[in-house]
């Protein structure tokens, strides 16, 4: 087993999901975003919470994404956000619900369950309103309606679009316009289809800064695990994701030895180190070394020296009173994962994903 472990606090995530709900109405629906192995830390085991927890979807990015959760026994309803049209047969099999965005994804898949003969299948409408990724055009909406209204074979579940910079209040007025832009959307389909769908467009950041917009349901994603986009809102967060590892040996070296690959670390006095078993290819890139980041030992700041090896970092432990098997903290706050994503000159997204697979994820 890798002895470095990630692990989930899930009581913390179920009172960040509780925090999310009370800026909601009482009716508005609840999607949780477990894409990317769950921001990664654990689709399966995430997704196992909150089917305990009265969340009402789950949204994967990928088809591989949901039938994982479909062969752990996830019996939530589960949105593919990014649905490709040769893996509807797949999504079909597995009870999955395609988001569709193009008129030849609609058209693909409606061939296809016209064939199979299937009743009602539900599916999603994306529409894209100035995010410029993916999604159908207001024009499109008349052509649309063409295909699918009074269609035995599918059911629209719910019609949504995405927001570019609900975190930024300095685009307060581009968002709005794709609100507005949104309402206009979806007035045409609320006349003409006799089930209505539900309607969203708020990420977490939207759930904060724009919660009078909820319309029927909304989409937490990376606030599950205790960020928002303001440190006032962060704060009232709970930190869900500890890294922890532990030291393998020490080492003392003397004045001018070196430490590592290509010699990044020379001593300049008699120095005591710690190597622990995390590298580049466990998600600790070799921008945190030498000495631009630093771990926890014995609750003290061991500096991070020489270069990050795939498989090792290796730390100062001059001043720490510390022995071999001793545990080391990497993160265990948002603050640290703040400050490494800072350090990375990232975003938390991109640092909590970049975790490898092969840690040993622990829920706690």
């Amino acid at each position: 087993m890798h002895p470095t472990i990630l692990e989930i606090n899930t009581d913390n995530l179920v009172k960040n999901i509780a925090f999310f709900k009370s800026k909601l109405h009482q009716k508005t629906k609840m999607v949780a975003v477990v894409k990317a192995f769950a921001y990664g830390s654990d689709a399966v085991s995430i997704s196992k919470i909150l089917q305990k927890n009265n969340i009402d979807y789950l949204a994967v990015a990928y088809t591989k994404e949901g039938i994982q959760l479909r062969k752990n026994n996830i019996i939530l309803p589960i949105i593919v956000l990014h649905a490709q049209i040769e893996n509807y047969k797949k999504i079909i099999k597995h009870s999955l619900e395609p988001n569709i965005y193009s008129l030849n994804g609609l058209k693909k898949f409606i061939q296809i369950v016209k064939k199979k003969n299937l009743k009602r299948y539900p599916i999603h409408l994306k529409f894209n309103t100035g995010l410029n990724r993916l999604g159908f055009v207001k024009e499109d909406v008349s052509e649309i309606l063409k295909l699918v209204k009074n269609n035995p074979n599918i059911s629209i579940k719910s019609i949504f679009s995405h927001l570019a910079a609900s975190e930024d209040s300095a685009e307060k007025e581009f968002t709005i316009k794709q609100i507005h832009l949104f309402e206009s959307i979806k007035n045409p389909f609320t006349e003409a289809l006799k089930n209505k769908p539900y309607y969203h467009i708020l990420n977490t950041s939207g759930i904060l800064n724009y919660s009078e917009y909820q319309m029927d349901m909304v989409r937490l994603g990376v606030g599950m695990f205790g960020f928002a986009n303001e440190p006032k809102f962060t704060n009232k967060l709970k930190n869900v994701l500890t890294l922890k590892t532990k030291i393998s040996q020490i080492h003392t070296i003397n004045k001018g030895e070196s430490l590592g690959y290509n010699r990044a670390f020379v001593a300049t006095k008699k120095t005591k180190t710690a190597t622990l078993p995390i590298g580049h290819a466990d998600g600790i890139s070799r921008k945190l070394g030498n000495k631009n980041s630093f771990v926890y030992i014995n609750h003290k700041k061991a500096t991070i020296i020489g270069n990050v090896c795939m498989d090792m970092i290796m730390v100062d432990v001059t001043n720490i009173n510390c022995k071999e098997g001793d545990e080391v903290i990497i993160f265990d706050s948002q603050k640290d994962i703040l400050r490494i994503s800072k350090e990375l000159n990232t975003i938390p997204y991109e640092f909590l994903t970049m975790l490898s697979q092969r840690i040993k994820r622990k829920v706690i």
